[in-house]
This record gives C-alpha cells, sequence and structure tokens, in this order.
C-alpha cells in the first residue's frame, strides 16, 4: 500500500467518523488497538483467576465475557479515548451503541 492509498484510507475513516483531522484518526486508531490489547490481557488473566480452561464450557466463558470482558472493554475505550483526547468522539459511540442494545431488548 502506497502513501496515497494509505492517505486516502484515512481521508475515509476521517469523514465517516466526523473528525478534524488526521491526528485524531490516528489516535482514534490507537485507542481502539490499546482497548482491544488490554481486554485480551483483561480476559486471559480473569478467566486464570476464575481457574477456566480448555474444558470450561463454552457457555460459561461466554457468559463471563458478556457480564464482564464486553463492558470493561467500553470502560477501556473510554480512558484510553480520556487521555489521548478522543473521549468525546467514544462518548457517543457508547451512547450510540447503548441505545442500540437499549432498542433490542425493547422489542
Amino acid at each position: 500500500m502506497d502513501n496515497q492509498q494509505k492517505s486516502t484510507v484515512l481521508t475515509r475513516l476521517q469523514e465517516k467518523w466526523g473528525l478534524e483531522s488526521l491526528f485524531q484518526v490516528i489516535a482514534v486508531l490507537v485507542v481502539f488497538s490499546l482497548a482491544g490489547s488490554s481486554v485480551v490481557f483483561l480476559r486471559k488473566t480473569l478467566f486464570g483467576f476464575l481457574g477456566y480452561d480448555e474444558h470450561t464450557a463454552m457457555w460459561l466463558k461466554t457468559i463471563t465475557y458478556i457480564l464482564f470482558v464486553f463492558p470493561a472493554y467500553q470502560v477501556l475505550l473510554l480512558t484510553y479515548g480520556f487521555i489521548l483526547g478522543q473521549f468525546n468522539f467514544f462518548w457517543e459511540k457508547e451512547k450510540k451503541m447503548g441505545k442500540w442494545i437499549a432498542d433490542r431488548f425493547r422489542r
């Protein structure tokens, strides 16, 4: 991928996300990377603490993930977003996702 293609991808993300600069796009991508890496570590740690292994039922791992790891990921996004100056971007995304989830339960 040459520099023109990279710039085009970043520019498209900037437009899609409504960001003011390419720096913000990079910061948002870094937040996603940090939160994703952190949640992998958190999941491994939590599952180890709970004694989960390859023999643990998948339904139990899934429920644990949904109840603990998924919300932790959301908090990590906001935390890293705050640290990197992108809190408002992630807060708006969180509110949108919360509304989407709430709408699914109302049906």
